[in-house]
C-alpha cells in the first residue's frame, strides 16, 4: 500500500485525535501518513489541526495534516476512517439522557450503552453513521472503518446490517483497559498475563485470566480474584473512581464465575440488580456512582479544554503510547504484520451461540488481508444469557431504525433489564415520549412524533 491517508470524522475531539494520530504516526512505516481531520465546528477543526500538526513535526515532519469540513471530501480516497464523534454532545443531549429519566426515578451512572440512554444515544447516532457508508460506498469502497462511537453495539449491528459491504471494525478499550486493572489489583505485570475474552462490547467476559510462571507453564488467576474480593482487598481505587471503588464486577464473578470487560458503573446499569430507589443499602454497598457520565464530562471538559491550550502554545507535543487498537490495525493492513485485536464485529457465526448478524465482540487477527474474526464457541450457557437481555435492546433499536418505526424505540425500552426493573408500562412509554419531544431535531425526522401515548 502506498501513503496510507487516514480521516477523523469528528477531529475536533483534539485531544482523543491526538492520541490516536499520535499512536499511528509513532510507527515507522506510518510516519509519512496523510491525516485529514473533518470536523464541523471550525474553531474546533482549527484547533485540531494546529495540534496535530505540532504532534507530526515533533515525530520528524514526515505526515502531512488537511482539514475538511466536507465529509465526501474527506473521505474521498481514505484508506482508513476514524469516527470519533457524538451527536448532540454533552450539552444538550447527555444532560437530556439524564436528567428526563430522573423525573421519572430512573437513575443511570453512564447512559451511552444501554438503557434509556444508550436507546437515544443509538437513534441519534446511526443515521450519521450511515451517512458516512453511503460516501464510502461511492468515493472509498474499500477503506477500513475504526468506529469509536457509543452506543458500539448498537452502531455496529446497524452498519452491518444495511451496509454489510463497508469494512467495520468496533473498537473500545475495555478488554485491555480492563486487564490492567486487574494486573494492579493482583499486583502482577501486565505482560505476564495472558487472557481470552468474547461476548458483546461491554458484555465481554473473560474466558481465561492467567499468569505465566517461571517453568513458561500458566496459572489461573480467578481464585486470587475471589479471594482478594472476599477478603476485602480488591478491588482498589480506580482512575475513574478513586472515592469508592465499584464491586459490582467483582460480586458478579462471585456469581457467575467469569470477569466482565467493562467497568462495574456500566454494568451495574445492563442488569436489574444493582440500582433499586427502595435500596439505597445496595449504592452504598457496591459503591456505585450515580449520574458519574454527567460529571466526568464536565471534568473531562474543562481537562481537555486546559490541555488543548497548552498544547496550542507549546513547541513540540509530548507523544505517549495509548492503549488503543486503531494504529495496530492500521500498520498490519499497511505492513502486513499480523496483530491481534479484539472488535466489535456483525455476527456470522463468530459466536454461534448469539443471534445472527448482532454485534459480537472477539478476537480479530488483522493482517494485509484485513479484518479476520475469530470463532468462538464456547461461552458458558450463563454468559450468554446474560448477554442475550442485553441484545434484545439492541435488537429493538436497530429494527427502528432499519424500519423506521418508533413503536420499536418503546420496545426497546420495554425490554431494558433495568429500566424495567424500576418503571412500569405507562411510566415507561411516558418516559420514552418526553425523551423523543425533548431531543427534537437530534433525532431523525421520523423518530420525533411519537405514535402514541402512554395507555
Amino acid at each position: 500500500m502506498p501513503t496510507p491517508v487516514i480521516t477523523f470524522i469528528g477531529a475536533g475531539s483534539a485531544v482523543f485525535t491526538k492520541n490516536i494520530a499520535g499512536d499511528i504516526l509513532s510507527r515507522p512505516a506510518l510516519a509519512g501518513a496523510e491525516i485529514r481531520l473533518m470536523d464541523i465546528n471550525p474553531e474546533r477543526l482549527g484547533e485540531s489541526e494546529i495540534i496535530v500538526g505540532k504532534l507530526a513535526q515533533t515525530l520528524g515532519g514526515k505526515a502531512s495534516v488537511k482539514t475538511y469540513t466536507s465529509q465526501k471530501r474527506a473521505l474521498t480516497g481514505a484508506d482508513f476512517v476514524v469516527c470519533c464523534f457524538q451527536v448532540g454532545g454533552y450539552d444538550p443531549c447527555t444532560i437530556t439522557d439524564f436528567e428526563v429519566p430522573k423525573k421519572f426515578g430512573l437513575r443511570q451512572t453512564i447512559a451511552d450503552t444501554l438503557g434509556i440512554g444508550g436507546i437515544m444515544r443509538g437513534i441519534r447516532t446511526v443515521p450519521h453513521l450511515w451517512s458516512i457508508c453511503e460516501d464510502l460506498l461511492e468515493v472509498a469502497p474499500n477503506a477500513i472503518m475504526l468506529q469509536y462511537v457509543n452506543p458500539m453495539a448498537i452502531n455496529t449491528w446497524a452498519i452491518a446490517a444495511k451496509y454489510p459491504t463497508i469494512r467495520q471494525v468496533g473498537l473500545c478499550h475495555s478488554v485491555q483497559g480492563t486487564a490492567y486493572e486487574l494486573a494492579r489489583d493482583l499486583e502482577l505485570p501486565v505482560d505476564e498475563i495472558r487472557y481470552r475474552a468474547a461476548g458483546i462490547n461491554h458484555m465481554a467476559f473473560y474466558l481465561t485470566f492467567e499468569h505465566r510462571q517461571a517453568d513458561g507453564t500458566y496459572r489461573n488467576l480467578y481464585p486470587d480474584l475471589v479471594k482478594g474480593y472476599r477478603e476485602g482487598r480488591f478491588p482498589k481505587p480506580s482512575h475513574w473512581n478513586p472515592r469508592c471503588p465499584n464491586k459490582v464486577r467483582y460480586e458478579m464473578l462471585t456469581r457467575l464465575g467469569y470477569f466482565v470487560t467493562e467497568s462495574s458503573e456500566h454494568f451495574a446499569e445492563y442488569t436489574p440488580w444493582f440500582i433499586k430507589r427502595d435500596r439505597p443499602d445496595l449504592i452504598e454497598r457496591f459503591g456505585i456512582p450515580l449520574d458519574e457520565y454527567p460529571k466526568r464530562c464536565i471534568e473531562q471538559i474543562a481537562r481537555w479544554k486546559k490541555e488543548a491550550e497548552a498544547l496550542k502554545s507549546a513547541n513540540t507535543v509530548e507523544v505517549k503510547e495509548s492503549h488503543e487498537y486503531a494504529s495496530e490495525i492500521v500498520n498490519s493492513v499497511v505492513t502486513g504484520e499480523p496483530s491481534v485485536i479484539y472488535g466489535n464485529i456483525g455476527n456470522r457465526g463468530y459466536i454461534p451461540q448469539l443471534p445472527e448478524g448482532c454485534a459480537v465482540e472477539v478476537p480479530v487477527l488483522v493482517d494485509s488481508s484485513g479484518l479476520q474474526p475469530t470463532i468462538v464457541h464456547d461461552i458458558p450457557p450463563q454468559l450468554i444469557g446474560l448477554m442475550r437481555t442485553n441484545i434484545n435492546v439492541q435488537d429493538l433499536t436497530v429494527q427502528a431504525l432499519l424500519t423506521e418505526n418508533p413503536e420499536h424505540i418503546y420496545h426497546a425500552a420495554m425490554l431494558d433489564p433495568h429500566t424495567g426493573a424500576e418503571l412500569d408500562l405507562d411510566q415507561i412509554w411516558a418516559l420514552t415520549t418526553e425523551l423523543l419531544e425533548a431531543h427534537g431535531d437530534w433525532l431523525p425526522e421520523w423518530a420525533r412524533v411519537p405514535v402514541r401515548k402512554a395507555g
